[in-house]
């Protein structure tokens, strides 16, 4: 009876991760927990944090976020703030991990858990379908 109820728990488990993901629409929170811009210009650097979001959504492996992560530290320092661009880089660094269950982490548009890893064909059609008409101006 034990080894029946093993064995069937086993087999979930497994089924559980086989099955094809579905990736959830494009949500962005601009910023996360940092300001999406100076006082003067509260939306300054918004379309950095936007493009790294969708990034982020999409998820993929540890060098597309390294890639990734270094692209929005580039645009925040293109718009004159090297210094909160450095700021962000070491924030997303520490708390952009695929290891929390947070709402921000790499790879947030899939269930979690979902680690580093290279996107499939039909997972990049799902990231295609969803961002179709997604537009980050810089």
């Amino acid at each position: 009876m034990f080894i029946r109820l093993f064995l069937t728990s086993v087999l979930l488990l497994v089924s559980v991760f086989l099955q094809a993901d579905t990736l959830k629409p494009f949500t962005s929170d601009g910023c996360s927990a940092f300001p999406d811009g100076t006082i003067d210009q509260k939306s300054l650097w918004l379309t950095c944090c936007q493009q790294h979001d969708f990034d982020y959504w999409q998820g993929g492996t540890y060098q597309q976020r390294l890639v990734s992560d270094k692209g929005l530290n580039a645009c925040v320092t293109e718009v004159g703030e090297p210094t909160v661009a450095a700021l962000m880089l070491a924030g997303v660094r520490v708390g952009g991990t695929p290891y929390l269950p947070t709402s921000f982490r790499w790879g947030y548009g899939w269930s979690y858990p979902r680690f580093y890893g290279a996107l499939s064909i039909e997972e990049l059609a799902q990231v295609t379908k969803l961002s179709v008409n997604l537009h980050f101006n810089r």
